[in-house]
């Protein structure tokens, strides 16, 4: 048999991929097009589309908000991915190791996992509720004597990206977690014998060792910033004013309060490249598409 053949006789056939593209073509590839056709045409999601054109796109471009929930957007990506990264990362080498109180710390950490965007919005919307809520305590710490943090505009955003941050952390945890526990112990062992501290065991090993998860963290991350909008809608509903109304909700509100299906669709394949660019220029700046195992002798 030919080397040719052998591999592939060791693939995998188009029979078994073909669920998976079907799934993908019917539940993705589809949605997008009709977005994108949309994207067109004047829609309430009531009467049949009826097709203007460049409309929508030349509107975009007058859109007093758009550039404010655009730049919104941006800070909350650029602001999580800080957050989540420096938290994340030192909590799941942490919890990587053995011990049953790191067991029992990791169990109760991992909470948010398993609640849903909603349960946790109105969960922090009642923790912040300024007459009855933690706000009422914190409030006055941080300046605001009646405790509406999320009536203030100057500190709604930062509840916001505390929020979103205190939902998702657990689970970039857990990947490093998991990727921190991948780590060959003999380099551990051959730093100790050279007599390395914690620090420096953490900055030129783990870290370098865990560089493929980062960025996988990193575009989930960016990715996932970009097109969130649960938390806000419940939270603030994009207030105070619009202090809090990023790029997603912006789109929301205009498709199903508005009732502007047709630029609503416009906005929300903006959404589409601008995520679609992001995780490219993530993956080449980072050599993600050349990634490899870090492990000896794999």
């Amino acid at each position: 048999m030919s080397s040719s053949t052998a591999v592939r006789a060791g693939r995998p056939g188009f029979v078994w991929v073909a669920p998976a593209l079907t799934f993908f073509g019917l539940f993705a590839l589809l949605p997008m097009v009709v977005v994108v056709y949309l994207s067109f045409t004047a829609y309430d999601g009531l009467n049949p589309p009826q097709w203007v054109g460049l409309q929508n796109w030349t509107r975009i471009g007058t859109d007093p908000l758009f550039v404010e929930t655009l730049r919104l957007s941006f800070v909350l990506t650029a602001a999580s991915w800080v957050l989540q990264t420096a938290v994340a990362l030192p909590l799941g080498v942490w919890l990587a190791r053995r011990g049953r109180s790191r067991a029992l710390l990791a169990a109760i950490f991992f909470i948010p996992l398993l609640m849903s965007s909603a349960a946790i919005a109105v969960l922090w919307s009642t923790l912040l509720d300024p007459n009855f809520g933690l706000a009422s305590v914190l409030g006055p710490l941080v300046g605001i004597d009646d405790g509406n943090i999320i009536g203030d505009s100057r500190y709604a955003f930062a509840a916001v990206i505390l929020v979103i941050g205190w939902q998702y952390m657990p689970f970039h945890t857990l990947l490093y977690q998991a990727a921190a526990r991948a780590i060959p112990v003999q380099l551990y062992e051959a730093a100790r014998i050279d007599g390395a501290g914690r620090w420096r065991t953490f900055r030129s090993i783990t870290v370098p060792q865990l560089r493929d998860t980062i960025i996988t963290s990193g575009v989930l991350i960016v990715v996932g910033s970009m097109t969130t909008f649960e938390v806000v809608l419940i939270l603030t509903g994009g207030g105070p004013g619009t202090s809090t109304r990023i790029l997603p909700l912006h789109m929301y509100l205009e498709g199903f309060r508005s009732f502007d299906m047709g630029y609503a669709s416009a906005l929300a394949v903006v959404l589409l490249v601008l995520g679609t660019a992001l995780s490219l220029f993530i993956a080449r700046v980072t050599g993600y598409r050349t990634m490899a195992s870090q492990r000896e002798g794999m």
